[in-house]
């Protein structure tokens, strides 16, 4: 089922529209996961009441929460108008999952630094930079040498969630190590020159069109990139891609245990731990919203109810008891 010319054939027409390759590859499990409920039925014949089942299904039997089955649904809506060109009416009545967000799990400031404390070189940079400008892990391993401007302190992100992009801090403590894994990608840059297969950083289309030279310049190339050449799936050209993402979620594991912090500890756990410190310093949560890219500052909010919980928010009554 997995390799079925029907799912082959959505993955090409995605890829073609530049879909990221995790995007693709989380719809595809939706569609096939939808395609199997039903029986293996295709999905021209699987009208609303059967998107409204399975939908059913993830809520009742899975006990998914609603952002998975809001992306199961965003899954479905795409294979059948975008790819099959049918149309889909309203598909509301279907079981709302139940299961709420959880707060974030936030370090303190004591257990960021020795976090951090455990590593060195371009490792430490990457988590240094997950929490100090609060980015998301593909945002961090997204970055171009451009992006980084020493002169405002501040980093650019293009195309992140949401296909959009901002500005965010930097650490002026940064900008030393910085300097240096910029000097590193153009050693390494000089090496693949000398390549003669070597045909530059993936850039996007219309980029890698207007300036069909700019794949072999310094300021493209990826901040923390890959230690070896590979192949690109879809060019079939040989190019540096940027640092493995499950590179970077063990580096941050392996860190946590070595610091001895018991909390479970993600890529996104250092993301929520700068936006909790920014509000507990006092900055504005407009800000922190442009600062993490919320598109709605509900979302944000939620560190203020982390900002609420034990202490922060509520003295024990038998902290005033003195003779205890």
């Amino acid at each position: 089922m997995a390799k079925s010319p029907f799912l082959s054939s959505i993955e090409s027409f995605m890829l073609t529209r530049r879909y990221s390759r995790r995007t693709v590859k989380t719809y595809l499990y939706w569609i096939k996961y939808f395609i199997v409920f039903h029986g293996k039925q295709h999905p021209r014949e699987l009208g609303d009441r059967h998107i409204e089942q399975f939908l059913t299904h993830l809520a009742v039997n899975r006990h998914v929460s609603a952002a998975t089955q809001a992306i199961a649904l965003n899954a479905i809506v795409f294979m059948k108008t975008k790819f099959l060109e049918q149309e889909v009416g309203y598909v509301g009545t279907f079981k709302k999952s139940s299961r709420k967000k959880k707060l974030p799990v936030v370090l303190t400031v004591d257990e960021i630094s020795c976090l951090i404390s455990q590593l060195s070189g371009v490792k430490k940079l990457m988590v240094s930079l997950l929490y100090g400008s609060g980015l998301r892990r593909m945002e961090l391993l997204r970055l171009r040498v451009k992006d980084v401007q020493f002169d405002l302190s501040q980093l650019h992100v293009w195309d992140g969630k949401g296909a959009k992009n901002r500005i965010v801090t930097l650490a002026k403590e940064l900008h030393a190590p910085l300097k240096a894994e910029i000097e590193r990608v153009n050693r390494l840059l000089q090496t693949d020159l000398s390549n003669p297969q070597y045909d530059g950083v993936w850039m996007p289309d219309g980029l890698a069109r207007k300036y069909p030279k700019s794949r072999f310049d310094l300021g493209w190339q990826y901040l923390f990139p890959a230690s070896k050449l590979s192949v690109d799936p879809q060019s079939r050209k040989i190019r540096r891609h940027h640092f493995d993402e499950s590179g970077l979620n063990k580096i941050i594991k392996h860190a946590a245990q070595e610091a001895g912090v018991m909390k479970q500890v993600t890529s996104h756990t250092l993301r929520h731990s700068f936006a909790t410190h920014l509000l507990q310093s006092g900055a504005d949560i407009r800000t922190v919203q442009q600062q993490l890219g919320h598109a709605d500052v509900k979302t944000t909010e939620i560190y203020t109810h982390v900002l609420k919980q034990g202490a922060q928010g509520v003295i024990s009554p038998l902290d005033r008891i003195r003779d205890l």
